[in-house]
């Protein structure tokens, strides 16, 4: 039974994901287009991160990060570091994952979700796993600028 909790992003088999998503992220991606975190990033206060594990073992993880509301009231989060380890692929651990963010931004009332990803033909997978779920295109949201190689996505909750 695959199970997900929160956990610690400097746990050294979640470094060695991160790592590992990293790589693929510059191996596919120009420099100033990767936004993906490593796990310094991924520890501090407004990020709640999440691994899934079966019987112990690391199958993925992902991450919301709080984006500071440009005024008002209003909160929103930004859906970070979604990686299923590659022997786990296509067992539904993104879905589940997903799944678990989605929950926890409307169980702490959020108003909409928010993501990065590529337009290269790497991330169509997980482009379509984000239209499955409701997330549409939208324009850049926080600090991120128009990018040939960045679709954004929001789902509004």
């Amino acid at each position: 039974m695959i199970l997900i909790d929160r956990d610690d992003p400097a746990r050294a088999d979640i470094r060695d994901l991160l790592s590992e998503h990293l790589a693929d992220m510059y191996a596919t991606s120009p420099a100033e287009s990767v936004h993906a975190l490593d796990h310094s990033a991924l520890s501090v206060p407004s990020v709640t991160f999440w691994s899934a594990r079966e019987d112990g073992s690391l199958l993925g993880c992902g991450a919301l990060k709080l984006l500071v509301p440009p005024a008002g009231p209003a909160v929103t989060g930004e859906i970070k570091s979604m990686r299923t380890a590659a022997q786990a692929r296509g067992r539904g651990v993104a879905t589940l994952m997903l799944a678990n963010i989605v929950d926890h931004a409307r169980a702490r009332n959020f108003e909409a979700l928010y993501l990065e990803t590529g337009t290269e033909d790497y991330f169509a997978p997980a482009r379509r796993l984000y239209l499955r779920h409701g997330f549409t295109e939208c324009p850049p949201f926080g600090n991120y600028r128009l990018d040939p190689n960045s679709v954004f996505m929001e789902l509004r909750l």
